[in-house]
């Protein structure tokens, strides 16, 4: 087995449905069930009243924009998403107020992107129903994409996906969810009923049960990613029950990566005994173009993570993060004052944990 460096791309939430599943090829029905929005075409004009026209029936290609040519560059090994859409024709809605889906016809979008992992475990994939969950595990099957943190019973829910990379090295990938995302209790998997794998809570006992599961999958030489959709959409607070959580899944449990994601915006990162926690990576895509309320935050500029892994030992030995920016429902190179303006954000929040960040050409990377 080969000992060569892993690079992993990894990004928060790619929400491909609602207004962005409207300029797709396929579309699903646009209709809604928003408090003030009954229209995804609604969400197209908003963004096109901001930045302008945005062209209809796009090829896959359209709105990963310029990361697909940044990413060809880099060459990552594995390409790691979380998944906050579901991808059906199911009318059966949730109702919670918010529901994203995304037609099956457009699941080449994430192939044009040539995804190996899109993790479940979020507060959006069960919004059409049981059948739209389902759905989306046969549609993302058919595309050679695994889905771990979501399925028909909890033991498929809590299987991880078992990725391969050049060598014969595997990296597994453990999707988990909390209720501080916003993950409703009922949407819990159990022995007979589809779900998610739900964090019932960040205690020892859960600690110990991710352990356990970590412990019956692992194989020698196996890096070990915890995907996990936890707390608040907007701020830049770092919950001391989250860290507690994140300093035991790698101390006790063997994560490699804490892959946080469900923040609409980058937040701080922290190098623990030598592996990466990202507390919140922030949306990579979505269609938040236009509205109002959170402009301070700059959800529009957005980070693609590349942390480089020694594969014997799991140890962090680069991580580079390259930025970009969402105009017309796709990705784009930002401007120089952007870059530096996100720049001096993420090097003031991982200041905190000791850490710095510095701009290497066009891109960020930490210094632990």
């Amino acid at each position: 087995m080969s000992d060569a460096p892993i690079t992993l791309f990894l990004c928060g939430d790619v929400m491909t449905g609602r207004g962005i599943d409207q300029v797709l090829e396929h579309s699903c029905p646009p209709n809604l069930y928003e408090a003030a929005v009954s229209s995804a075409l609604d969400y197209v004009a908003l963004a096109e009243d901001v930045n302008g026209p945005i062209p209809r029936e796009v090829n896959p290609e359209y709105t990963w924009g310029d990361a697909l040519a940044l990413l060809e560059a880099r060459r990552p090994d594995l390409r790691i998403i979380n998944l906050e859409t579901s991808i059906t024709t199911s009318e059966d809605a949730e109702a919670k107020g918010i529901n994203y889906r995304m037609h099956p016809g457009n699941v080449a979008v994430l192939r044009a992107a040539r995804i190996d992992c899109a993790v479940l475990a979020n507060n959006h994939v069960l919004d059409w129903g049981e059948r739209g969950l389902l759905e989306t595990r046969e549609v993302l099957a058919s595309a050679a994409i695994l889905a771990p943190g979501a399925g028909r019973n909890l033991a498929e829910a809590r299987a991880p996906a078992a990725l391969t990379v050049g060598g014969g090295g595997r990296v597994l990938v453990f999707s988990l969810g909390a209720t501080d995302s916003g993950i409703p209790r009922d949407w819990a998997a159990e022995a007979g009923r589809a779900g998610v794998a739900l964090l019932p809570d960040f205690s020892e006992r859960t600690i110990e049960d991710i352990a356990g599961g970590v412990r019956a999958a692992r194989r020698t030489g196996d890096l070990i990613v915890a995907s996990i959709h936890w707390g608040d959409n907007w701020g830049y607070e770092i919950p001391q029950e989250h860290r507690r959580f994140a300093h035991a899944l790698i101390e006790r449990a063997g994560i490699d990566v804490v892959h946080g994601h469900s923040s609409h915006h980058p937040k701080a990162i922290e190098v623990h005994r030598g592996r990466p926690i990202f507390y919140g990576c922030g949306d990579f895509l979505n269609d938040y173009e236009g509205i109002g309320g959170y402009e301070a935050f700059r959800s529009d500029l957005v980070l693609m993570y590349l942390p480089t892994l020694q594969a014997s030992t799991g140890e962090l030995l680069r991580l580079e993060m390259v930025p970009l920016k969402i105009r017309n429902f796709r990705l784009s190179v930002p401007s120089p004052a952007e870059r530096l303006g996100l720049c001096e954000r993420m090097a003031r929040e991982c200041a905190r944990f000791g850490h710095q960040v510095v701009m290497r050409g066009e891109a960020l990377e930490l210094v632990p």
